[in-house]
């Protein structure tokens, strides 16, 4: 337990300033970070699903995901990685609380899909990522969209793609067992596969990227 604990803090230690520079840097470093993501994610998907028509079907929503993934950082004008930043952090914030609150408070099973999912942990992830995207609204540096303001019509898509990125894991998690396997892959020590850390982002951004179009965010 320890050991794998130590892997994924090295692992994380590693990974988060690489990709967190590769995010705010735009540009080529972006497209790197996301053909090298959207490939890994193609392999694992394959790996884990031998069914053609749900292979099929998950290739061409992976490339639709990782589009919107794309063109959410780069179509924006000035607010592009605002909005880039807040979608991940929602995503971001939802898993970690949905792991604490989860942990600390357990109870009633969510669903059968994904067995350790509970309804204290769904609560969590909620407001956890309304939390942290509050702070984030008020003490960031990158924009002033929604700045010093708590806006309601930001907490309810905070709220809509935070329970994408919970339907997303849920998802994933399903076809985890189904495959009978524990993680998608090998590739990040102590946490598995890309999939097991995107699962709830290739989800939530085709849906904010439609929020961004009709103008909800």
């Amino acid at each position: 337990m320890k050991s794998e604990l130590s892997k994924r803090l090295m692992s994380s230690m590693v990974l988060i300033p690489v990709v967190f520079y590769c995010i705010m840097s735009g540009s080529y470093y972006f497209n790197f970070l996301i053909i090298t993501s959207f490939l890994i994610s193609i392999f694992e998907w394959n790996s884990m699903n031998k069914r053609k028509l749900y292979s099929t079907i998950g290739l061409i929503f992976l490339f639709i995901s990782y589009l919107t993934i794309f063109l959410i950082r780069n179509n924006f004008g000035e607010q592009s990685l605002y909005f880039f930043l807040v979608i991940t952090l929602t995503c971001v914030s939802t898993d970690l609380g949905g792991y604490i609150f989860g942990k600390i408070f357990g109870g009633p099973k969510l669903t059968k899909l994904s067995p350790k999912k509970t309804y204290s942990g769904m609560i969590g992830a909620f407001v956890f990522s309304i939390v942290v995207l509050i702070l984030f609204n008020k003490y960031n540096f990158i924009s002033d969209y929604y700045s010093n303001k708590t806006n309601i019509n930001f907490i309810f898509v905070i709220l809509i793609i935070s329970s994408v990125s919970q339907i997303g894991d849920i998802i994933v998690s399903y076809f985890k067992r189904k495959a009978k396997i524990k993680h998608t892959g090998g590739i990040i020590p102590g946490h598995g596969g890309l999939l097991d850390r995107t699962d709830g982002m290739i989800f939530a951004f085709p849906i904010s990227y439609l929020l961004l179009t009709l103008k909800f965010l």
